[in-house]
């Protein structure tokens, strides 16, 4: 025990000192996922490690490997996927509009050793090569074109840039012309106040054609229901006539008593004024007396009246 904790002490202090002695002879070294180790030895590439983990480059370069910390580098390459957005790329469209592009590319570097030392910067060389193969390829190109082929100008781009870009050590992904912009602020206006112009003359229309609709669907259903009701009011006498025979042919009385009250319920909703007189009064033979003491006056006042003319 007493030996345990200063080996142990020992042990930590000793193992990373010989960890660094051995990194720094070159004698491992650990790769990332998507990293690239380019080695090189009196100014020339000896190889190249690109797969993740702890690696001996004397395995892969043999005795060569251990000069490398002397007269040779090791250069540490990203690999992994990348993405580049450039804004409001200036382009003039057929019309002599100006018009703000943006680019969207991915690029990956798929050869390190091309990647470091054909292109001092490759990564504004890219850059500026798709910013020009972007411009030329849209350049007078007509506005509706502009505005709505983008899927195939992009494809158009991709196979301009791609071949330069391999010779950089980079492989280009996808390239994609997402905002194509007016630059011009009157210009955005005019444009803003059309479109809501051609939005209210829509919105009009179509409330109109909705309202027309509508109107027409109501003069249809009432057509229908106005058909129907004269239908059933056309159909009504039959009924009731049906019915009335049926009632007669069982019981004649319900028949008389069914038409007097249809009668009272006629006069009632008439609104006429009826006079009830009673079974014993002799109202009627006094009005049947006085009507013929009426006529019999009248016929006596004619002829004196045809004297009294003649006389004249």
């Amino acid at each position: 025990m007493e030996y345990f904790i200063p080996g142990l002490v020992g042990g930590l202090l000793f193992v990373p000192i010989l960890l660094g002695i051995t990194r720094l002879f070159g004698l491992y070294t650990c790769v990332k996922e998507c990293e690239s180790h380019v080695f090189t030895l009196f100014g020339k590439v000896i190889g190249t490690i690109n797969k993740p983990g702890l690696q001996f480059p004397v395995k892969h370069f043999g005795a060569k490997a251990s000069l490398i910390p002397f007269f040779g580098k090791k250069y540490v390459v990203n690999t992994a996927l990348r993405q580049h957005y450039l804004r409001s790329q200036m382009v003039n469209s057929e019309e002599g509009t100006p018009m703000g592009v943006g680019i969207w590319y991915e690029m990956q570097v798929k050869n390190p050793v091309s990647y470091l030392f054909i292109n001092a910067n490759p990564d504004g060389s890219l850059q500026a090569n798709v910013t020009s193969s972007t411009i030329s390829t849209l350049s007078n190109l007509e506005m509706e074109k502009m505005l709505e082929d983008r899927h195939s100008l992009s494809r158009t781009v991709r196979q301009t840039v791609s071949p330069l870009s391999e010779q950089w050590g980079y492989q280009l992904g996808s390239v994609y012309i997402r905002k194509v912009e007016f630059t011009d602020t009157h210009m955005v206006q005019n444009i803003t106040e059309k479109v809501v112009k051609r939005l209210v003359q829509v919105t009009s229309a179509m409330k109109q054609d909705g309202d027309n609709r509508v109107g027409l669907i109501k003069s249809e259903t009432a057509f229908k229901v106005s058909q129907k009701m004269a239908e059933a009011a056309a159909a009504r006498p039959s009924i009731v006539g049906n019915a009335l025979n049926e009632i007669a042919k069982k019981d004649p009385e319900v028949l008389e008593t069914v038409l007097e009250v249809m009668e009272v319920e006629n006069l009632l909703d008439s609104g006429a004024s009826v006079d009830i007189l009673p079974n014993s009064s002799n109202v009627l033979i006094q009005l049947g007396e006085r009507t013929k003491t009426a006529k019999a006056s009248r016929s006596e006042v004619v002829p004196e009246a045809i004297r009294v003319n003649r006389g004249q």
